[in-house]
């Protein structure tokens, strides 16, 4: 693509760091039209503005409209890839189609503070004194982690109230993966 660039967008690309993170490129209106991660943001960023670059006509057009670029340095890929998500829900620029819509990455929440501890997934976290593991990039990766610790510790999460006087278990208790808190058969120490 042969295009003039704005002097702040060429002196934005000297600058930019050899460190994983994001960036926001930004319209003539100072609108942001495009969010992006990176492992190596200079490497990325760059890329758009090769002269040698085959572009789609998607990111041809894309990159007609730049006029600044921003960033944020990340610790890691992963940190990358989390304020990726939530910059995307919040400026929700037109050329990001990939997690546009509300749904966030899952994660796993145990709150230990339960008598009986039940293990759930969420797509927030809150600030509620649970325990959250994750964010996990896809819910089948999340599911997959949660049979594997379920072969290994049963663990509870149905939404029953845990009394121990319940008349029937759940069905993870007759195949062995749950303890039966429900009716009596494991206690809170256990």
């Amino acid at each position: 693509m042969n295009r003039q660039l704005p002097e702040r967008v060429a002196q934005k690309l000297e600058n930019l760091p050899d460190s994983p993170g994001c960036y926001l490129m930004y319209n003539g209106d100072n609108k942001v039209i495009y969010v992006g991660k990176a492992v190596v943001l200079r490497n990325r960023v760059r890329s758009y503005f090769h002269a040698s670059a085959q572009h789609t006509p998607k990111t041809n057009a894309l990159v007609a409209e730049i006029e600044d670029i921003n960033w944020w340095v990340t610790g890691s890929e992963l940190e990358a890839l989390i304020l990726e998500n939530e910059l995307i829900k919040r400026y929700r620029p037109r050329y990001n189609v990939r997690l546009k819509d509300d749904k966030q990455f899952p994660y796993i929440k145990v709150n230990w503070q339960d008598d009986f501890p039940k293990i759930e997934v969420v797509r927030r976290v809150n600030k509620d004194g649970a325990r959250y593991f994750g964010p996990y990039t896809s819910g089948r990766a999340c599911y997959q982690t949660l049979d594997a610790l379920r072969r290994i510790f049963p663990y509870l999460d149905c939404d029953r109230t845990i009394t121990g006087n319940d008349d029937r278990p759940c069905l993870y208790y007759h195949i062995k993966m749950c303890g039966g808190p429900c009716i009596g058969r494991q206690s809170r120490e256990e």
